[in-house]
């Protein structure tokens, strides 16, 4: 009889230890699963180590996501994740490529920092269009299932005009400097189209930052009480805050619906003048007019003075209709969250 119970007991006891066993790859099993489906999306970023890119990262990882960036000189002590690659040789580390989930292309230097002569002028141009020709090639070789490709561009694409018409998403390209940049710049983007990534591009106006950029130049002088129109004045000045621009590149990748160009400006468009002196109020600053001569501009900076001379409305319909809300739709707000002490 005291065999028998003994014999039972071990049989309960493998019976428990079998169903135990079972729970427990179960849970497992379960577990993975979970973090399959609830994976932290990698974005990979070109240009990440400028202001847009930088406020971009800090945004993507406050939501959850894991922002790396492409670097020419990689640091390890990153909190986020540096990948080298250097467009000009056509080197890139696989692994970013191979761990991205989406791309958000910023990379080209600043088109209002130097005067534009021959050779910055192509560097203007190639420091667009050959960082995103690399990502093309690598990610066509590799066979990467990327779930989109996300290209800023400019509003400069409408070109370097004033007047009273109204820009859309439907317009064509000018045919002057920045917008046959913008045109290519944009073309080569949309070669993901072609090998069945979704691509969205956002057109961006004059970005709105705490620190660098117009801002930081026009409140300069405007501290010196000096805040002046430029040129008549009359030119229109499309803006948008940092955190809308970064915000409109969160939706892009997330929204499954957006596809093709998008203008990336905010809805209360502003003449230079309206600017300015709207900067001096808030500054609670003197706006002197009349403005700074036309002339003086061109000599001071050649042929980039277009860029402060001439400016027309540009639309944000279509992002709004996509479903994007503002957050600064109205510029003393927008100027007031980022002069704040």
């Amino acid at each position: 009889m005291t065999k028998v119970l003994q014999r039972i007991r071990i049989i309960f006891v493998e019976v428990e230890v079998k169903k135990l066993t079972l729970i427990i790859l179960s849970s497992i099993t379960d577990f993975w699963d979970y973090c399959a489906k609830n994976k932290m999306e990698t974005v990979l970023i070109t240009g990440g180590s400028g202001l847009l890119g930088k406020q971009l990262c800090r945004k993507l990882s406050e939501r959850g996501y894991e922002p790396a960036i492409l670097t020419r000189k990689p640091d390890n002590k990153s909190d986020i994740t540096n990948y080298y690659w250097d467009p000009d040789k056509k080197e890139i580390d696989n692994k970013a490529i191979s761990s991205a989930d989406h791309i958000i292309h910023l990379s080209g230097v600043n088109i209002g920092n130097k005067r534009w002569t021959k050779r910055r002028k192509e560097l203007i141009m190639d420091s667009r269009i050959l960082p995103a020709e690399l990502l093309f090639d690598k990610i066509k070789e590799s066979g990467k299932n990327l779930k989109s490709f996300i290209s800023i561009s400019g509003t400069g694409y409408y070109g370097s005009i004033t007047s009273e018409k109204i820009f859309t998403e439907t317009d064509g390209p000018a045919e002057d400097f920045l917008g046959n940049v913008c045109s290519k710049w944009e073309r080569t983007a949309e070669r993901f189209e072609e090998i069945g990534i979704r691509t969205v591009r956002i057109r961006s106006a004059v970005v709105l930052t705490k620190k660098g950029g117009v801002l930081s130049r026009l409140s300069t002088l405007v501290k010196m009480r000096i805040g002046s129109a430029i040129g008549r004045g009359s030119q229109y000045f499309p803006w948008i805050h940092i955190d809308d621009l970064c915000n409109i590149f969160i939706k892009a990748f997330e929204d499954p619906q957006m596809r093709g160009a998008y203008n990336g400006v905010a809805p209360d468009c502003k003449t230079n003048k309206e600017f300015v002196r709207t900067l001096a109020h808030v500054m609670k600053k003197p706006f002197w007019f009349p403005g700074i001569p036309a002339i003086l501009m061109k000599i001071l900076f050649g042929e980039m003075s277009l860029i402060l001379l001439t400016g027309s409305r540009i639309s944000s319909e279509k992002i709004e209709k996509a479903g994007y809300v503002f957050k600064f739709p109205v510029l003393e707000g927008a100027l007031k969250d980022l002069l704040k002490k």
